[in-house]
Order: C-alpha cells, then sequence, then structure tokens
C-alpha cells in the first residue's frame, strides 16, 4: 500500500465521494460528470468570449488613465472572474455537452459577449448617460438568472436555505451595480459620483466573494479533478493569450523596426516563462493535489486554490498586458521613437508589479496545494522581490532595456523552478499515470450518468 505524503511517497488513488445523494433521481436532460470527464467544446466556446473580455478590461485600464482606470478595470475583471467561476462549478456537476446544460450555455455565450462589449461603458457612457451601464447591469443579472435556473434544475434535492443562499448574494449584487450605474442620474460632482460607483463595486463583488467563503463546504462537491484543473489551466492560457493579442493589435499599423521585432520577441519571451512556471509542475500538483483529498477537503481546496487565488494571476497578466502598450516601441511610429525613452511610472508599475503579482498568487496557490511542492513556492517570492526591487532602476533606464531586464528575470526564475523541483515533477507525473491506470481519460460524450450531484448550496 502507497504510504501518505508525510511518508515521502505520492498517494496514487483518488478519493470518491459516496453519500445520500447517490440514491437521487436524475431530471431529464442533464448528465451528472464523473472523475474521469474532461472539458467539452461547448465550454471551450463559452471561455473563448473571455479572450474578448479581458482584451477589453485592458482596454478599459488604458482608456481611463491612471489609477482609476486600473481600479475600474480590475473591478469589471473581478464580477467577470465570478460569473466564470459560477459556471466552472456547475459544469463540474454535469456535462456542458448534453442536453439543458448545453443550450443553456449556449444562451449564456452571446449575452457575456455583450457583457464584454459594454466593458468600456460599465461605469459611464462615452455620452455621459446611465443607458450603457444599465446595459451591463441588465446582462450581467441575466447570466446570473440563467445560472440559478440551470442550478435549480441540476440539483433537485435544493432546499428552500439552499435556494435562498444562492440568489439573495446575487440579488443584492445585481441591486448593488444598478445603483452604481443609476449614481451619475443623482445631482453629485464627478468626484462624488466616482467615488460612490467604485464603492458600491466593491460592495457588490464583497457580497459575491464573501458568500462564497461562507457557504458551508459540506454542501458542495468537486467531481472531477482532472476537470476542474484543465478549466482554470485553459483560461490561464486564455489570459496568456490575452497579452499576445493585445501587443499585437497594438503594433498591427508599425514598421517593421528593428525595436518593434526586439520588443515583440521579449514580450514572447515573458510570456512563455509565465507558461512554463505555471504549467510545468502546479498544473500537475494541482490536479493530484485534488484527485487524492479528501471529498470536503477538495471543496475547500478547489474554491481556495482555484476560485480565489487565480483570479490575483489573471489580474496580474492583465497588468503586465496594461504596462507592455507603455512600451514606446510598441505604441509609438517608430520614426519618432526615442530609444533613451524610459517607461513612465504606470508602465512600469503595472509591467513589474503585474508579474511580481502573478508569482506571489502562484505561490500562495502552489503553498495551499499541500507541503509536498512547497520548495518550488520560494523561488517565485524571491523572483517577486527582484522585480519590485528593480523597480526604482527601470526609472532611469530606455524603455525597451527595462522590458530585455523583466525578460531576463522570467527565464531565469523559469529555469530555477524547472531545476528544483525536478524530483517533485517526476514522483507527480508517474503518481497521476498510475491514478489513471495508463488509460487516455473517458469521453465527456458517453452516455454513462455517473454519481449525482450533491444537493446544497455552493458556487
Amino acid at each position: 500500500m502507497p504510504r501518505g505524503r508525510r511518508g515521502g511517497c505520492w498517494p496514487v488513488r483518488a478519493c470518491s465521494w459516496k453519500g445520500p445523494s447517490m440514491t437521487q433521481i436524475q431530471r431529464p436532460g442533464v448528465r451528472w460528470v464523473t472523475e474521469q470527464s474532461r472539458v467539452t467544446t461547448t465550454e471551450l466556446f463559452f471561455d473563448l468570449v473571455f479572450v474578448f473580455a479581458f482584451l477589453q478590461v485592458t482596454t478599459l485600464m488604458t482608456a481611463d488613465r491612471g489609477a482609476l482606470g486600473i481600479m475600474h478595470g480590475l473591478l469589471v475583471l473581478a464580477a467577470l472572474w465570478w460569473l466564470w467561476s459560477l459556471f466552472a462549478w456547475l459544469s463540474n456537476r454535469v456535462r456542458a455537452n448534453y442536453g439543458l446544460t448545453r443550450l443553456t450555455l449556449l444562451a449564456v455565450t452571446p449575452v457575456m459577449f455583450a457583457l464584454a462589449a459594454i466593458t468600456l461603458e460599465a461605469f459611464r457612457g462615452f455620452s455621459g448617460g446611465v443607458v450603457a451601464p444599465v446595459g451591463f447591469v441588465g446582462c450581467y443579472a441575466t447570466v446570473r438568472l440563467l445560472y440559478l435556473g440551470l442550478r435549480w434544475y441540476a440539483t433537485p434535492g435544493l432546499r428552500g436555505r439552499d435556494i435562498v443562499s444562492l440568489g439573495v448574494p446575487a440579488l443584492i449584487a445585481v441591486c448593488l451595480l444598478l445603483s452604481a450605474a443609476l449614481l451619475p442620474l443623482g445631482r453629485f460632482g464627478d468626484t462624488a459620483t466616482l467615488a460612490g460607483q467604485i464603492a458600491l463595486w466593491v460592495l457588490a463583488i464583497s457580497v459575491d466573494y464573501g458568500a462564497g467563503m461562507a457557504l458551508p463546504a459540506p454542501r458542495r462537491k468537486i467531481f472531477s479533478a482532472r476537470h476542474w484543473a484543465e478549466r482554470h489551466n485553459l483560461i490561464i492560457i486564455l489570459a496568456f493569450g490575452e497579452v499576445l493579442v493585445s501587443i499585437g493589435i497594438a503594433g498591427r499599423y508599425l514598421h517593421a523596426s528593428a525595436s518593434l521585432l526586439i520588443a515583440s520577441a521579449l514580450v514572447v519571451v515573458v510570456v512563455g516563462s509565465l507558461n512554463w512556471i505555471y504549467f510545468d509542475l502546479s498544473a500537475l500538483a494541482g490536479e493530484h493535489a485534488l484527485g487524492t483529498a479528501d471529498p470536503h477537503y477538495r471543496v475547500r481546496l478547489a474554491r481556495d486554490a482555484y476560485t480565489y487565488l487565480h483570479l490575483p494571476m489573471i489580474a496580474g497578466v492583465i497588468l503586465l498586458s496594461l504596462g507592455l502598450k507603455h512600451i514606446p516601441a510598441l505604441v509609438e511610429n517608430p520614426h519618432s521613437y526615442d530609444h533613451a525613452e524610459p517607461l513612465d511610472s504606470t508602465g512600469r508599475y503595472t509591467m513589474y508589479g503585474g508579474i511580481a503579482l502573478f508569482l506571489l498568487a502562484h505561490a500562495g496557490f502552489q503553498w495551499r496545494l499541500g507541503h509536498a511542492t512547497r520548495i518550488v513556492a520560494w523561488p517565485r517570492l524571491a523572483t517577486a522581490a527582484l522585480l519590485l526591487a528593480l523597480l526604482p532602476v527601470t526609472a532611469r533606464l530606455p524603455a525597451l532595456q527595462s522590458l530585455a531586464w523583466l525578460a531576463a528575470v522570467c527565464l531565469l526564475a523559469a529555469v530555477a523552478e524547472f531545476l528544483v523541483s525536478r524530483r517533485q515533477r517526476r514522483r507527480l507525473r508517474q503518481a497521476l499515470s498510475e491514478q489513471t491506470g495508463g488509460e487516455p481519460a473517458t469521453d465527456d460524450n458517453t452516455d454513462s450518468a455517473g454519481p449525482p450531484p450533491a444537493a446544497g448550496s455552493g458556487c
């Protein structure tokens, strides 16, 4: 018998959950997720909207220059992330490519696209009116309503208090966002209106995230560790893709100067290094930790490590994208580009600070997974500290040199983590191979029903 983690070996058998809900009747139009379920094409289609949404968040930060734009962008990102997380939790219960679940996701996708399109006017319309902000809240409320309807139908055993715990936070959040959208109609000054909108948005987001933290873990289930980890892996890929797409869009009218080519190559090095840091060990560790955890602990682990700690990771990537748009070689006319021009303060702090935020959140993610792979958290913490220490230095460096230093630090961090985690990586791959029996995962298109989800509240 394999010993536990304290004995130095990796457990190779996933915990399975059995309980009273095994006797529940599966409703027509839904199929339960099994432990070997994978992400479906319907979920991938839904997630594609978030490439556009991430681009819109970056554009919102750019349009409203300074701290106000960054604050607006981060608030919208937090709201969008919560909507995505709700459907991530739901599609881990019922298969997204079958029956009513598929139809609901396909209906939600255009609403989410419209929501992303209105993001630039989420706080105030370009004409100063409230039509666009109210439209944003309307799309947001529609997505929440569709989720609640499918959540209620797909879980036959929901009780009154469960429905209240799901519906009340959504209603409060929608009312607060609507109040923020209508605030410009009041007789307030611009400063008071902006401060009031931010306060109402912060309160609305706090209600959702606070309710998610307060809901009891035994009332929720994670049915497929593989599906859960894979779904979050893919959204991280989309965030990385947003950086490359946004830089490509920014430089589409520039001539192929040496500065543009060098800057573009350095951006790919930065993103590639972050991609290596996330997927080389952490993606494996996350799936393994979920697959071998006790069912109730698995829920808390999924909530903390993925739903909550992945948000600052994506926020860090979005801030990196914003900072890169301040590199003159990427956004200015190359004929007027001054090679000695340094980055402005917004560019430096968002570019270096964004990656530091990503690494800090990623270190927290690794720490939350368990002590077996915590050794790789230290290179990330050291790299984040180094990036913050370099901020005063980059104030005097040309912008392209600041980007080169950033690429070098990220590349060295990826190499250091690779060297440090060799033993853990081999053990994880062997454990995951034994856990799945060396066989490919079962396709979600199969008709096996699998165990029904437990009734209860939760995301």
